[in-house]
């Protein structure tokens, strides 16, 4: 598996925006994609880490530089106070 975790910071008022945003990426699934966690702080509530989970590295990059992925990033842009603070990478363990 490969993904990404990212820190994002929410413009105050527009929680509810990005829980629709959420929803409406749900409905495109990528070759490959496998699962998405985001994550509210307690310390901090317009602080977001979004977990996002491919089956590949190869299926990861290849939504990256899909046009659709790029407008629906745009579209994400709106809703944050600055770019994500993205951390790509290979799951190397996983527990169930």
């Amino acid at each position: 598996m490969y993904g990404t975790i990212a820190r994002l910071r929410v413009k105050p008022g527009m929680e509810a925006r990005l829980h629709e945003f959420s929803r409406d990426a749900e409905a495109r699934q990528p070759n490959g994609y496998m699962k998405t966690y985001v994550y509210r702080m307690d310390a901090d509530p317009n602080e977001y880490y979004l977990v996002v989970l491919f089956d590949s590295r190869e299926s990861y990059h290849a939504n990256a530089a899909d046009p659709e992925q790029n407008a629906s990033f745009g579209q994400l842009m709106e809703l944050l106070e600055s770019e994500p603070e993205w951390h790509d990478g290979e799951v190397v363990y996983e527990s169930r």
